[in-house]
């Protein structure tokens, strides 16, 4: 009764008709960003705080709100239709969507990214409207060991990520932890890997490099290849995937949609670690691994599911812990506490009005967003008849500009140019850009967990293995290395048998 009473008191905040304007120009903006290139929801939310001070605080939080889940929808869509991910979440999406374009295919595509993106939000939003409490407590159980532990899992997940050898799956993952590492190590203010380049000890951009290494590198290879897709007319009939597509896409759906949900409530934990996690499942419990990389279904529905359900429940250790997931969330935070409202364990029954307020209108939003985007799927299919003379210089730009707003700093163009030529090279020597990618986000997150847990233990690496959570996960990560090798062991003495036989 009193769960009852929470949200019929969030939906008298949240029908309230400025309130209603505020979250559709949320998820209207949120969208449009998440669909350009490189710009993304930070530079969006940043550029719109200002607003937020002539506003109610809920009205500012709804808003700010909707811009974030919003360009989790949004950035999909470049992904799909251009191989140029509107953020870091949408990076792998981009490998199964885009072929897919390839294929014919991008209609499809993107219907299946909007029902992935509302299921895996509503799901988010059950758990965040039932477990908020109790998902606020297991938040604090987890230590710098059991991050460490998870982040590590997560590192070994992605070497499988790729469709080639796991070796250079590995090795990418490798790299992306080196190229984390460049800039200023918070602990002892020394500058790493920066080579006297004062522009490098702030690390290299992440805009930077998820667009060089998916966006520019695709454009590189394409005007080598001197390849333009061509499109005929989109009919709602064309965008209505199979039902074969639909019987692959529901399970990886509910998978994808359970992981967000879980990790997006952890601190410190975003979308982009979800959606890589969730693509690294999909590929384990495949029966045909292989189709991954290749327009499989699976390879959108369940990282679009999982980024979206991490949007929703990282308001969780956000509003009820005072703990930021990301940089964005660090800025809605910013935003509360210019309006005198300190987030932590008392803010939903100090602010219940605004909690479950915020709530509702996260149901609302993504039902708008629903509505935005399934009618203009064919108008961002349509872009793939621009001829490829306009569009790659145009693609160009908006990348440049992008990248450019998030430091305004010149040499951010400049390193995206030189990444994008690093991302070809990859595509010649088939590695896969995404592990690169995971690792590069994760490392970072590594190091300054492993080095607090040491710090508290002081030394004593054991430790590890003897809190329980922490265990599990690494000896859950050690299962994982044993069955890799396995796997590529076995694969190697087939092929073997197989060129003997021949």
């Amino acid at each position: 009764m009193e769960l009852l009473n929470n949200l019929l008191l969030g939906f008298q905040v949240a029908s309230d008709p400025t309130i209603l304007w505020y979250c559709f120009f949320g998820v209207f903006l949120g969208t449009a960003v998440g669909v350009l290139p490189g710009i993304g929801a930070l530079a969006a939310i940043s550029l719109l705080l200002p607003m937020t001070y002539h506003m109610s605080p809920t009205a500012a939080i709804v808003m700010l709100a909707g811009v974030y889940y919003g360009a989790q929808y949004g950035g999909s869509t470049a992904s799909i239709l251009m191989n140029l991910p509107g953020g870091p979440a949408s990076a792998v999406t981009c490998l199964d969507g885009y072929p897919m374009t390839k294929n014919g295919k991008a209609g499809v595509a993107l219907f299946i990214t909007t029902i992935a993106s509302l299921a895996g939000a509503m799901s988010g939003l059950i758990l965040l409207v039932l477990f908020s409490p109790a998902i606020a407590e297991v938040g604090l159980k987890f230590g710098p060991y059991e991050m460490f532990a998870m982040m590590v899992m997560g590192l070994v997940a992605a070497s499988s990520m790729g469709t080639g050898s796991p070796i250079k799956g590995l090795a990418m993952v490798v790299m992306g932890v080196l190229m984390g590492m460049v800039g200023t190590d918070v602990n002892s203010g020394v500058a790493r890997y920066s080579f006297d380049v004062p522009e490098l000890t702030d690390g290299i951009n992440l805009v930077a490099l998820a667009m060089g290494l998916f966006g520019v590198s695709e454009v590189i290879r394409n005007i080598r290849a001197q390849e333009s897709h061509r499109v005929g007319k989109v009919t709602l009939r064309s965008m209505i995937p199979t039902k074969q597509e639909m019987r692959l896409s529901y399970p990886a759906m509910a998978r994808g949609s359970a992981l967000g949900s879980a990790l997006g409530a952890l601190p410190g934990v975003g979308p982009s670690i979800a959606s890589f996690m969730s693509y690294a499942i999909e590929k384990r419990v495949a029966k045909d691994p292989g189709q991954f990389g290749k327009g499989a279904v699976q390879g959108i529905s369940a990282p679009e599911s999982a980024n979206n359900a991490a949007a929703q429940t990282a308001f969780v250790p956000s509003l009820s812990l005072g703990i930021p997931g990301d940089a964005v969330m660090a800025i809605m935070l910013g935003a509360l506490i210019i309006h005198g409202i300190t987030p932590g364990p008392m803010f939903i029954n100090e602010q219940p009005e605004m909690f479950w307020g915020l709530v509702v209108s996260f149901a609302i939003g993504n039902i708008m967003l629903v509505l935005l985007n399934i009618p203009t799927i064919g108008i961002w299919v349509s872009l793939l008849r621009i001829p490829f003379t306009w569009l790659y210089p145009a693609i160009l730009v908006f990348v440049a500009l992008g990248v450019y707003s998030v430091n305004n700093n010149v040499f951010d163009v400049y390193m995206v140019a030189g990444l994008g030529a690093l991302g070809y090279l990859f595509v010649l020597l088939r590695f896969e850009a995404a592990p690169l990618l995971l690792g590069y986000i994760l490392g970072p997150m590594v190091e300054e967990n492993l080095r607090r847990a040491l710090l508290l233990s002081r030394g004593d690496a054991m430790v590890f293995f003897q809190r329980p959570i922490s265990a599990t996960l690494l000896y859950l990560t050690m299962a994982m290395l044993a069955w890799a090798l396995f796997s590529y062991v076995r694969r190697s003495i087939r092929k073997t048998h197989t060129q003997l036989a021949i």
